[in-house]
């Protein structure tokens, strides 16, 4: 009797923390319908992986993961490396451009030009054993940029002046508060054109393109995806079917299985792609674009 009095008790008082906690009751509940997969997903094995670019590229270190890991497991045969990327900071796109190419030695790996494949979108695809784009998309701006505001007039209206303590001659280069000098100019010519020089040396080289002809196909042209292919920035044109459907024939696998991306995932990959965003308007690097 005194068993059956603590069972009621704790289910009673079960369902008024439930009745208290109905929101979060029902929050948590959602949650672990995402991330808890049913029982047919859970014994569902891909041997083909999609993997994403969406947006600017700010940090390297998601795509490079999952492009590494895709070519660690032996379970995957081949890659399709979708972009939607109008480019970004020149470090992380030349990251993901070499993650690329060491998976490309490995596994049969398509490229898809989603949208945009712009400057460091392009850059990172340059190495994928194809180049397939979206009749629609954008492909090109292969050039460097580096920008930034003059507010000393600003200031003077205001009233406002900078005060600066520093060794180094160029170590004011690219500052806001007054208008840059030839030498400064000169200085950030000097990197632009260098980083330029990386760019157009590895499009030319992984597309097999004649670097003396690079004002064709480079200095920051943006083409359609039928231009794009005129000049040999990209191999064929077509939709994400055809691409995925090239991958299943270069890698010849018989029962072909693509992976789904995780909701969560795809939720956390928003989440900290708006969030570097918003921190690089307030720290702008030197760009591909």
């Amino acid at each position: 009797m005194e068993t059956l009095k603590n069972i009621g008790a704790f289910l009673v008082s079960g369902l008024r923390l439930i009745q208290t906690n109905f929101k979060a009751t029902l929050l948590v509940l959602f949650i672990l319908w995402l991330i808890i997969p049913s029982k047919e997903e859970g014994i569902t094995f891909y041997n083909l992986q999609r993997i994403t670019l969406t947006g600017p590229i700010l940090d390297a270190t998601p795509i490079v993961e999952q492009i590494d890991e895709a070519r660690e497991d032996k379970e995957i045969k081949g890659v399709l490396f979708s972009i939607d990327s109008p480019g970004g900071a020149v470090a992380p796109s030349v990251e993901i451009a070499y993650a690329i190419k060491r998976l490309a030695q490995t596994k049969p790996t398509v490229v898809y030009a989603a949208g945009i494949m712009a400057s460091g979108g392009y850059y990172s695809a340059i190495w994928g054993n194809e180049i397939i784009a979206n009749p629609g998309s954008m492909i090109g701006s292969i050039g460097v940029i580096m920008q930034g505001a003059d507010v000393s007039e600003l200031m003077q209206k205001v009233g406002i002046k900078t005060q600066v303590v520093h060794a180094g001659t160029y170590k004011q280069v690219g500052t806001f508060d007054r208008p840059w000098n030839p030498a400064e100019r000169a200085e950030l010519d000097k990197v632009i054109n260098g980083t330029y020089d990386l760019f157009v040396h590895d499009v030319a080289q992984a597309r097999k393109l004649d670097i003396n002809k690079s004002r064709d196909y480079a200095d920051a042209h943006i083409f359609t995806a039928n231009q794009a292919k005129q000049v040999g920035l990209v191999d064929s044109i077509g939709v994400e079917y055809d691409a995925k459907k090239r991958v299943e024939v270069l890698t010849k696998v018989k029962d072909p299985v693509w992976n789904k991306e995780d909701p969560m995932d795809r939720f956390f990959k928003r989440f900290a792609a708006e969030g570097a965003s918003l921190a690089h308007i307030y720290f702008p690097p030197i760009t591909l674009k």
